[in-house]
């Protein structure tokens, strides 16, 4: 004897019927083992990445207040494809307040989503920043958005934005904003290929 199954999210209770879900997709699991192949598989948003690839010198300018003179400093990366050409991992070597400063970040695009993300860590936090956004102008500028917080001030829950910018096949900047002093810049990355 077969028992019917009913979707109860709804105020009036209906059969489901056989191969959906209560949502109407459709559950045979080679149909999904297809759809998660597609989504885990490079495209053209992980084509457009293929700039950032390489050995980049870098000059640093970061602003602790709005009009106030940068803190200058000269940097390093070495940027990579990792897991299969799926997401760019970037070493960055670099000075923070006259101290030796190494930072990394995962950068990729999320097929699901239609989104490029990324993730940053470095050794002078214990905080991951992860932000998310679009490309446009064919993908030579990439703005991020995320939440940060900043532990010399316990300030938590702050809207940054980064905006990656492809000048030319030797040079590209890295700019983040801090959304709550009005988007003022706080740093700019000049990029220039080795």
């Amino acid at each position: 004897m077969k028992q019917d199954v009913y979707d109860t999210g709804t105020t009036t209770a209906r059969p489901r019927t056989e191969g959906s879900s209560a949502a109407g997709k459709s559950d045979d699991p080679q149909e999904m083992m297809k759809k998660m192949e597609a989504a885990g598989t490079p495209g053209a948003g992980h084509r457009a990445l293929e700039h950032f690839v390489g050995n980049w010198k870098a000059e640093v300018k970061c602003w602790m207040e709005p009009g106030s003179p940068p803190n200058v400093s000269s940097g390093k990366a070495k940027t990579s494809w990792t897991l299969n050409g799926r997401f760019l991992e970037e070493d960055f070597h670099g000075e923070m307040m006259g101290k030796p400063f190494r930072g990394r970040s995962l950068m990729g695009f999320d097929n699901t989503k239609q989104a490029f993300n990324s993730v940053w860590v470095d050794d002078m936090h214990t905080s991951m920043f992860t932000s998310e956004g679009k490309g446009e102008n064919g993908n030579k500028v990439i703005t991020l958005e995320g939440r940060s917080t900043c532990a010399a001030t316990g300030r938590r829950d702050i809207p940054m934005k980064v905006v990656i910018r492809v000048i030319n096949s030797d040079k590209h900047t890295f700019e983040m904003f801090d959304g709550s002093k009005g988007d003022a810049r706080t740093m700019e990355i000049i990029y220039t290929r080795q």
